[in-house]
């Protein structure tokens, strides 16, 4: 078995910045004083090219950003972030999550180049997410915030989309984001459903721009069945990946309440075509892999309170009515439901062994859910 590695234009004066602050909190002493965090610099705007691949998530660049805390009190601190390829990254300091605050009300830190840049003021014992698609709203240790666009533009994204597929709604990624140590640009245009309602996921593009499809559930389904019906995927190239997942958007990869079904061969002709995940992936109890033949398949998974069941059928079934080509019951490392959404994803992994020469275009007829 091959093991696997896993932006708005702006500008604005300073005055239209202050107001565009999202400023929350307040703490009770003699009488009630609002905490505001504020900007005095602001780094540029992360111009990298959205569609460069060949790139990891350690090769942003840095630059200074500083700003002003009013009303903090005695060890609260700043957490800053920066949103980079479609997600919000802590920005560390000296190795810590944390940025001091002066005695003046001062703070300085480095931060990697992002579209924009977030300011958290947090009580001493909050606990950040390394990695999130959204930022952490007031309240559980969080006092207050700001938000502000990198200074001067940033590449212009195609605008996302909804659709409507298997009776649910879900709207579309864009940008590069990366997915398994990969960085793909996700492109709207790429999603779309046909007349009988069925999915398309397309990858689309030449060699060295390619666009991959992502689309999520708009809200969360919990506990509960998710069945996916795919058409044949065995023409897919050894580096293009359809990932059938349910995730809440934090953390890294070695944190992730998160479970996938992936389909593909990571970059090498000889490969198993099917992996079951509960991440971390490299976790030995929480990856099996197995190879199918050419065909139609039904992939689920059975998510309950500590264990997850995945299962494959031949043809458009279920466990019950289809021949079942391999299943696996999880019970270490299950997550709960944490506000995850069902993902579904056609993209590159750019660091296979063979690259893509061509479009690929896969197909599912239905997605259930199954209380």
């Amino acid at each position: 078995m091959v093991s696997r590695l896993h932006i708005l234009a702006r500008t604005a004066t300073f005055s239209v910045l202050l107001a565009s602050f999202v400023l929350i909190g307040c703490h009770s002493s003699s009488k009630n004083s609002a905490q505001i965090v504020a900007f005095s610099k602001i780094p540029a705007a992360d111009q990298e090219s959205p569609y460069k691949t060949d790139m990891t998530e350690r090769d942003y660049k840095t630059d200074l950003i500083e700003g002003r805390v009013t009303g903090a009190r005695s060890g609260q601190r700043i957490v800053l972030y920066a949103k980079t390829d479609g997600r919000w990254g802590v920005c560390r300091q000296s190795g810590q999550p944390f940025t001091n605050i002066e005695t003046d009300g001062r703070w300085k830190a480095s931060v990697h180049l992002g579209i924009q840049y977030a300011a958290l003021l947090v009580d001493p014992t909050y606990n950040p997410p390394e990695q999130t698609e959204s930022l952490p709203i007031a309240g559980n240790g969080v006092v207050a915030l700001a938000v502000v666009n990198g200074d001067g533009a940033a590449p212009v994204l195609p605008s996302r989309k909804i659709l409507n597929f298997s009776g649910y709604e879900w709207t579309t990624s864009t940008g590069p984001i990366f997915h398994a140590g990969s960085r793909n640009f996700f492109d709207p245009a790429n999603v779309w459903t046909d007349e009988r309602g069925a999915l398309h996921l397309r990858i689309s593009g030449s060699p060295g721009k390619w666009t991959a499809a992502e689309l999520k559930l708009t809200h969360s389904l919990g506990y509960g069945t998710y069945r996916f019906q795919v058409r044949d995927v065995s023409h897919l190239e050894p580096s293009a990946l359809l990932t059938l997942i349910t995730w809440d958007g934090l953390g890294t990869e070695g944190n992730r309440h998160e479970l996938d079904v992936e389909l593909g061969r990571w970059g090498y002709l000889d490969n198993d075509n099917v992996h079951y995940v509960v991440q971390p992936y490299y976790v030995p109890a929480n990856f099996v892999a197995f190879r199918v033949p050419a065909g139609v398949y039904t992939h689920s998974f059975r998510w309950e309170l500590g264990k997850v069941t995945f299962s494959t059928v031949a043809g458009s079934g279920n466990t019950t009515g289809g021949r079942v080509i391999n299943q696996h019951v999880f019970t270490s490392g299950v997550p709960s439901p944490e506000g995850e959404s069902v993902r579904i994803a056609l993209y590159v992994f750019h660091q296979g062994h063979i690259p893509l020469k061509n479009e690929n275009e896969v197909i599912i007829d239905k997605f259930e859910y199954l209380p």
